[in-house]
């Protein structure tokens, strides 16, 4: 037994509710004694496995075979142990494991049955085998002590005399021990348990006072087994001593996940040292007893840190000692505590490598004192020889003086005492020396202290700690078992009464016989019940208790003079008798309740029946009686209050109102004053103008009609407004998902636009309260700011109102508040979701709208049956699937046709047509005010465009759409029915549709095909578009998504009786159908990612690109006010070229070498050198154009120096330098007709005082600037500012720069030279503005300024990942959502028209006389019998029976109307990408040039073809909406509009520059901004270019880059050498300009001012570049030549 190892199990635990919610794996698994751990970060890795002595699975149930009980574990361990204990070893079994892992559980256990822990297990089984011994000769003694370690102190938990730290010290016999630690002796089980309850009881107040709860200290429970045996032969008694140390370690804990702050910290800091020594202790003990280190000499290395901590030094003996030793480690099972798992399991693995070498501890005892003895002996022989005798018997004869001895005694000591204390400063060791001798002396002492001395010692400490306890009022049970508050049966006492219930009845004070005394502790007399406070005397009252003859006890309280005690409310100021239920209040703050058990229980006998208070009493109560008694209302003296605080509020408010508006009207008349001031000091030419009286100008009607159409649309433009919404609103919305993340919600928020259409009708709850009037006037439907509330949970989208928003956000952040205080599962309880309760969550609906579709009924005015295919819509414009609809006119009694086993025949229902209700309904869905109702239906689409207008160029997609066109697509193909019925009388129109008849007809919903599977039931439901109350619905059907379409087969017979609103609504109305389904998916993707549109490209995997900068304030140039910009007078595409050069050895200034090995154009690293003079040159060059003359640079500065490409610009630069332009002027390049500007600066970087500019910069890093140059302007009102980052490396001054790459390369291929590659580009837009009018209302509109809140912090706004509200970029995607509804709308209305037109020529064919042609004449007349000419496609009709006049003008709008279809752009990837093609054959180009020049069509000719994508205005076209008759030619004088419409093609024309002479001077506002490179590559490529002036081809290397064509020398060169802006630019093919020019593959790029003629390598490659070019156009010719392929196929 002398070298067994420790004994090491681990036991798993099964999950606990934290896991459980975790959705937590089990990683544990056991077979045998062997221990498996999985890694579940990577699966694929081989489980880990460990072999101990005991493998405990714990994980399930008892119903389990392998589950392991605490019995089990306690035979195991348990009962080994206790058998060691009565061999006579020493024995320790401890528990390890990571916090919450089981280590109590298996040490203590629980109360229940079969859950007691190895301790009381052990403890029992001790006693009992005590009992059970029947040998006369054996005696048995027990001692146990109890103490925790806390924070490296040692406090004893017996003892209550003991309140500060005990001292531990180590003995050279008896090893470290704790100093003063109590050892109580026990007879029975029942004792230690008490003690044990006893100890945590006095711990548990401890951790009530010293923030110490019970897994933050280590509890070490020690128990002194003696047997004694005593030999009746020779008389000799011999004895066996057994220590039995029983550890609680504290649980191991990371700062990190407990987030620990302060003492927490601390405390977790001395826990985990304790720890961690401990497993150095075995690391150490397990290295030295492993089998490389057993045979070797213990070397000075192999030192055991048992002293680095006070566990470790206390258990020094049990670990690697004299001691049999057992392990447990509890483990977790989770897969989220595998880290900890594992150190567990390899803490455990080292410790059973320990081998301990126990010794039975016989007669212990006998062979201690005598060493003991000895060493007396030898301590006493050393002072002796150190002349110190005498003080042994001068310290004996003081502590051997009597408590009864004179004073006069203990004087005559004194100056012995004195001088004995000299002598020991002086003697060497001799303090140590006596130190020593006194703690051998205490130990003899208690270990020759007898066994009955200890029981009256145990018995003694117990009385003090009941005293003590009682004094504190808490009383144990009469029995003396287990301590805490106990009612008494019989004595009288007072129990607390608290604000907090929870405090309340905690403490118990006995009110003994006599006199029982309330005070403080400092009275002069000792008080049996201490209080504190302000309003406590020392002696506050006393308790009479006296008793009568008839055993009755009565209780009086006399109060001291001047103590503040009440009873029941009552100030008592003389004795008063109390009863049982008494409140007494002493001072202000204590509250008692009197308790008489005798009293009460002879009430309850007098009066059985009597009724239990209504209202508990409380502390609450007893404050309340006091004040009521007191005379004291508090309601009525709170709403006294309260009225004179709303009272001085209320007057408050007023004042500060009144001076607030006096202050504004003061601030207003100032600024206007200011105002008027301004503008008579900058604009004295337009206050002059103004003065003069204006010519009153007559417009036409026409003219009268665009003004009102104009006012119309910017009065209800919502650009501005929209964006004000979604600006002032971000912080609620970044503050909801904040919450949302951290309440781990699964719910998203985000903004959505909303507008009401056909498509997307706005539901009412989402309307504002004056919707319905607002309406009536509103020309075009709303659109508001909504919020998208993505429900990830439930899969489920609602959408809220911004005021909705703020209502759920207060309730979001009293959730939020009061989170840490409800339980994890109350807050996720899914009834919460499912009764709206929370927040978070709205009612969702079982089936949700998978889009809508719309049928017209024009075929009932024939009448002839239709069977329609039409798209199934959502509201997001995606076509979602397909739906067949017959509508058909019908006889009143005619069947439903047979479709089969599936029809469902719905009978017949009738439906009225108000003529009133329908006219208010057009006039609240399309009021007319001057313009045809058709032109205004779907113009609001483009409502909330605002700058989106830019996009523009040639035809929008209002006016393809008929949105502001009334050359309808129907006018393209036949002469609308509707049309010609309005144009005749009614009554003799039609005959089947006379007033006042009743008309049938039938709707059949055929069938739903190309729906996707994740809408699980399908229906449908249709009804007329003014009738919402009226739906009719088909059943539900099972949709997988795959198979045959769905079979509706519903057919709807319908009467209405004929009126003037029922054919104006089948003329022009659809019926409207909604496809409903249930939705089983919700894909959403995460919170941290805003949902992308689909219709804005992903950028994540293109190259990054720097941000562009804000330009550096200027400190030469006084701050101006910028005038606001106006109209766009014209714009330039700007190429500037920047250098850095450097002085050589020569003297020249050499480019500084330009790295270009980023790839992408307009960037580039200058390489410099540390302490060389540099200069920077700047070159502009951009097309010659009149109104751009560069007069001189005002400034040049450099400034926001960093080493990271964003800037930080809220920060004041201290660092800005100006620096000293050298020249500047125009240079005059050979063979380029360019204009080039260029200017040149001096650069002293050390100015800066930079530390990054004044080193050599360190590998990896880079510098970065900024330059803002401001140079001066012709005709200008302030200086234009081009403002550049620079990215710069420096080397030293001697170090030889290897050449890029990319330079390298051009070296190599000989064809450019080094210093034209040593440059870095910009590519810029010049605007220049006219000065706006300062009092328009857009002026008006841009001065406000409303704060941006997306930039604002909430609390949790870290957690959203990036996340950020949507702003600017949603109007934009909106307003192209929109285009593709009316885009989607005006298809499936030509769909519905192409479709009628056939069916009437199919009948036609056939013969009946109704449909028979006739002139155009006659269609004016008989409108029904016939479809007018646009059925013959090319018009020969109408060729032959009209004059020559009317089929021109029908031609030019026909062929205007073609121009604007086949010029369309389509693809809105960017939106600043259209391009405005000219016509793509000779013939549209022809009749485009003679549009152009018949005078009586100049606008058209304009708005088609001038490429203008700057300022949208109405010169594009838009009044064209009016009316199909072409505009009258009127004078400039006459049309404020067509003034600025011809005001561009003036500057062109050199007969207009006197005008512009006479013009005043600084007019413009200019304006550059850096255009941001598009990182798509559209194609690449050398062409060969034809320029004029030129001899023959250049070949150049391309980069399409839209909207920028990006030119270079060569496909080495990577510097731009010009650039082309293709939405400036006219794409150009002819075959007969190819025939021409007798070269294939070319093509001709126009712009304002030149015209470029391209050669292809090839036919394919041409396409190619046609179509990264303009797709549209390359598309329209290869249409054309499949077709013309087809054709020569045929033939």
């Amino acid at each position: 037994m002398a070298g067994a190892s420790v004994k090491v199990a681990v036991r798993v635990r099964p999950f606990n509710s934290r896991e459980m919610s975790r959705e937590s794996k089990c990683i544990i698994q056991m077979s045998g004694s062997t221990t498996t751990i999985l890694n579940p970060k990577q699966p694929k890795e081989t489980p880990k496995s460990f072999s101990f002595d005991y493998s405990y699975w714990s994980h399930t149930t008892p119903a389990d075979v392998n589950y392991a009980s605490q019995k089990q574990v306690y035979r195991d361990i348990g009962e080994e142990m206790l058998q060691h204990a009565f061999e006579g070893y020493n024995v320790c079994i401890f528990a390890y494991g990571q916090t919450g892992a089981g280590k109590s559980y298996t040490m203590m256990g629980k109360q229940e049955k079969d859950q007691q822990g190895i301790i009381p297990q052990l403890c029992e089984d001790l006693f009992s085998r005590i009992n059970d011994t029947t040998n006369d000769n054996m005696s048995y003694s027990v001692e146990v002590s109890y103490m925790e370690i806390y924070c490296e102190r040692v406090r004893d938990l017996l003892n209550p005399k003991n309140k500060g730290n005990l001292r531990v010290r180590e003995h050279p016999l008896m090893g470290p021990y704790v100093e003063d630690l109590s050892k109580l002796a026990v007879t029975s089980y029942n004792d230690i348990q008490d003690l044990m309850d006893s100890g945590n009881k006095a711990r548990t107040v401890a951790a009530t006072n010293m923030n110490e709860t019970s897994s933050r200290s280590h509890a070490v429970f020690n128990i002194i087994f003696t047997q004694k045996r005593h030999d009746a032969e020779t008389d000799i008694t011999t004895e066996k001593v057994s220590k039995i140390s029983l550890v609680d370690l504290a649980g191991s804990e990371r700062a990190d996940s407990t987030g620990a702050k302060g003492t927490r910290l601390k405390e977790g800091a001395n826990i985990n040292k304790s720890l961690t020594t401990l497993g150095k202790v075995i690391s150490a003990l397990a290295e030295m007893d492993s089998g490389p280190n057993k045979n070797k000499k213990k070397k000075k290395t192999d030192f055991i840190p048992y002293r680095d901590s006070v566990l470790t030094w206390l258990l020094r003996e049990n670990l690697g000692g004299n001691s049999r030793t057992a392990m447990v480690a509890a483990l977790s099972p989770a897969d989220i505590n595998y880290d900890e798992t594992l150190s567990t399991l390899r803490y455990a693995d080292r410790a059973k490598q320990i081998r301990c070498n126990a010794v039975i501890n016989e007669d212990p005892n006998n062979k201690l004192i005598r060493e003991l003895k000895d060493e007396v002996a030898r301590l006493r022989d050393l002072l002796y020889a150190q002349g110190l005798g005498d003080i042994i018997d001068m310290t004996n004869a003081i502590a051997g003086i009597s408590p009864s001895s004179s004073l006069s005694a203990l004087s005559s000591r004194a100056a012995s005492v004195a001088s004995l204390h000299e002598r020991i400063m002086f003697a060497p060791g001799s303090e140590e020396a006596i130190e020593r001798l006194k703690e051998t002396e205490k130990i003899i002492a208690e270990l020759n202290e007898t066994w009955e001395e200890k029981l009256r010692r145990t018995e003694a400490i117990r009385m003090e700690r009941e005293a003590l306890l009682a004094e504190m009022g808490v009383a144990m049970r009469e029995d003396g078992g287990t301590l805490g508050v106990f009612s008494p049966k019989k004595t009288p006492h007072l129990v607390n009464l608290n604000e907090d219930p929870l405090m309340s009845e905690c403490l118990l004070y006995y009110i003994k016989d006599g006199i029982t005394r309330v005070g403080r502790e400092d009275a002069e007399k000792r008080q049996d019940i201490v209080l504190s406070g302000h309003f406590i005397k020392e002696e506050h009252c006393l308790f009479r208790s006296d008793n009568k003859t008839s055993g009755e006890v009565i209780v009086t309280l006399e109060p001291c003079e001047g103590a503040d005690t009440y009873v029941n409310g009552k100030k008592v100021t003389e004795p008063s008798i109390l009863r049982s239920g008494n409140r007494i209040i002493m001072g202000k703050s204590h509250v008692f309740r009197f308790n008489h058990p005798e009293q009460a229980r002879q009430e309850r006998e007098r009066t059985p029946c009597a009724e239990t208070p209504a209202e508990p009493v409380d502390w609450a109560f007893a404050q309340r009686e006091l004040l009521e008694k007191q005379g004291i209302d508090m309601k009525q003296e709170m709403e006294q209050r309260l009225q004179e605080l709303e009272d001085q509020y209320r007057r408050e408010r007023e004042e500060a109102n009144y001076l607030l508006e006096q202050q504004r009207l003061d601030y207003e008349s100032k600024l206007e004053a200011l105002q008027k001031q301004m503008d008579s000091r900058y604009y004295p030419e337009a206050n002059e103008e103004e003065e003069e009286p204006e010519d009153e100008v007559q417009w036409t009607e026409r003219e009268f009609e665009l003004a009102l159409w104009a006012f119309r649309k910017w009065k209800w433009y919502q650009f501005t407004s929209l964006r004000d919404l979604l600006w002032g609103n971000a912080i609620f919305l970044k503050e909801a998902n904040a919450i949302s993340v951290e309440l781990k919600k699964k719910v998203q928020f985000q903004f959505v636009l909303l507008t009401d259409t056909l498509y997307s009708p706005l539901p009412p709850d989402l309307l504002p309260p004056d919707a319905a009037k607002d309406r009536e006037k509103r020309p075009f439907p709303r659109t508001i700011v909504a919020v998208e509330v993505q429900d990830q949970k439930n899969g489920a989208t609602h959408y809220w109102t911004l005021e909705k928003l703020r209502q759920r956000l207060d309730l979001m952040r009293e959730m939020y508040d009061r989170a840490a205080e409800v339980p994890s599962s109350v807050i996720d309880d899914c009834d919460n979701v499912v009764t709206g309760g929370d927040p978070f969550y709205d009612r969702f609906p079982w089936f949700r709208l998978v889009g809508r579709a719309f049928v017209y009924l024009s075929n009932l005015l024939y009448p002839v049956p239709l069977v329609h295919r039409v798209a199934i819509v959502s509201e997001k414009g995606e076509v979602k699937g397909f739906l067949r609809v017959a509508v058909q006119a019908i006889s009143a009694d005619e069947e439903a046709p047979d479709y089969g086993s599936g029809v469902r025949q719905s009978g017949t229902a009738k439906i009225s047509f108000d003529d009133q209700h329908f006219e208010k309904f057009q006039s609240e869905s399309c009021p007319a005010v001057g313009l045809s109702r058709s032109g205004t239906s779907q113009e609001e689409l483009r409502i909330v465009e605002g700058q989106g207008q830019v996009s523009d160029v040639g035809p929008s997609a209002d006016e393809v759409n008929n949105n502001t066109c009334t050359v309808t697509p129907e006018d393209l193909l036949l002469d609308s029915p509707e049309k010609s019925v309005s144009e005749g009388p009614l009554e003799t129109a039609l005959d089947h549709l006379k007033l006042g008849s009743m008309f049938t007809f039938r709707v059949t919903v055929l069938q739903a095909s190309s729906i996707s599977a994740e809408y699980a039931d399908i229906f449908c439901q249709f009804n007329f578009i003014h009738r919402h109350d009226e739906a009719f619905s088909t059943e539900p059907l099972k949709n997988t998504g795959r198979g045959p379409p769905l079979g509706f087969y519903h057919v709807q017979n319908i009467a209405v009786e004929v009126t003037r609103s029922f054919i104006e609504y089948i003329k022009s109305q659809p019926i409207v159908f909604e496809v409903f389904g249930h939705y089983q998916q919700h894909p959403f993707p995460p919170l941290c990612k805003d949902v992308l549109s689909p219709l804005r490209p992903s950028r994540r995997h293109l190259p990054r690109v720097m941000p562009l900068s804000k330009p550096v304030p200027a400190t030469k140039l006084s701050t101006m006010t910028r005038p606001s910009p106006g109209p766009c007078q014209c714009k330039y595409d700007l190429m500037v070229f920047f250098e850095i050069c450097e002085l050589e050895a020569n003297g020249d200034y050499i480019p500084a070498v330009v790295d270009h090995r980023g790839g992408m154009p307009c960037h580039g690293t200058f390489l410099l050198h540390q302490g060389i003079q540099r200069r920077i040159t700047v070159t502009l060059v951009h097309e010659t154009g009149s109104l751009i003359r560069w007069k001189e640079v005002r400034e040049l500065v450099v400034g926001r120096i960093r080493n990271t490409p964003e800037a930080d610009e809220s920060l004041i630069d201290p660092n800005i330098l100006s620096l000293n332009i050298l020249s500047s002027g125009y240079i005059h390049p050979s063979q380029d007709d360019r204009t080039f500007y260029q200017f040149e600066t001096a650069w002293d970087s050390s100015m800066h005082n930079s530390l990054l500019l004044n080193r050599v910069t360190p590998y990896r890093e880079k510098i970065y600037i900024t330059l803002s140059a401001y140079i001066e302007m012709e005709n200008c009102t302030q200086p234009a500012v081009i403002t550049k980052d620079f990215c710069m490396v420096f080397y030293s001054r001697d170090a030889k720069l290897p050449a890029s790459r990319s330079i390298r390369n051009l070296f190599g291929s000989g064809s450019l030279r080094a210093s034209e590659s040593n440059r870095v580009t910009g590519v810029y837009e010049l605007s220049l503005c006219r000065v706006a009018d300062a009092g328009s209302p857009g002026m008006q509109r841009r001065r406000r300024r409303v704060l941006d809140t997306s930039v604002a912090y909430v609390r949790g706004e870290e957690n959203l990942a990036g996340w950020r509200p949507r702003s600017d970029s949603l109007i934009l995607d909106h307003q192209w959502e929109l285009e593709k509804l009316s885009l989607l709308q005006e298809v499936e209305k030509t769909r519905h028209y192409l479709l009628l037109r056939e069916k009437l020529e199919t009948t036609q064919r056939l013969g009946l006389e109704t449909l028979s042609p006739c002139s155009s004449e006659d269609s004016e007349s008989r409108s029904t019998s016939c479809v007018s000419s646009p059925h013959s496609v090319d018009g020969a009709a109408e060729n032959h029976t009209s004059p020559p006049e009317s089929p021109s003008e029908r031609q030019k709008e026909l062929a205007v109307k073609c121009l604007r279809l086949l010029t369309h752009t389509f693809n809105r990837e960017y939106s600043h990408s259209h391009v405005c093609i000219s016509a793509s054959e000779s013939k549209l180009s022809e009749m485009s040039v003679t549009l152009m020049r018949d005078p009586s069509m100049p606008v058209l000719g304009v708005t088609t073809l001038t490429p203008s994508s700057t300022c949208p205005s109405l010169v594009e076209g838009r009044y064209n909406a009016i009316d199909v008759r072409p505009p009258q030619v009127s004078s400039r004088a006459e049309s404020p509009d067509l003034e600025a419409a011809v005001e561009g093609e003036q500057k062109k024309s050199p007969g207009h520059r006197p005008e512009e002479e006479k013009e005043p001077q600084r007019l413009l506002v200019p304006d550059i901004q850096e255009i941001r490179v598009s990182p798509i590559v559209s194609k690449k490529g050398y062409l060969h270019f034809l320029e004029p002036h030129t001899n023959g081809w250049v070949k150049r290397f391309v980069v399409v880059r839209r909207p920028y064509v990006y030119i270079y020398n060569s496909d080495k060169d990577m510097v731009e050498r010009a650039i082309l802006n293709l939405s400036k630019a006219q794409v150009e093919y002819s075959e007969d300009q190819q025939a021409m020019l007798k070269t294939p593959n070319t093509f001709a790029v126009c712009t304002e001012h030149r015209g470029i003629l391209l050669q292809a390598s090839s036919d394919k490659d041409m396409h190619d570049w046609l179509y990264a070019f303009n797709p549209l156009l390359a598309g329209s010719i290869r249409s054309k030549l499949s077709r013309r392929r087809t054709a020569q196929m045929r033939i």
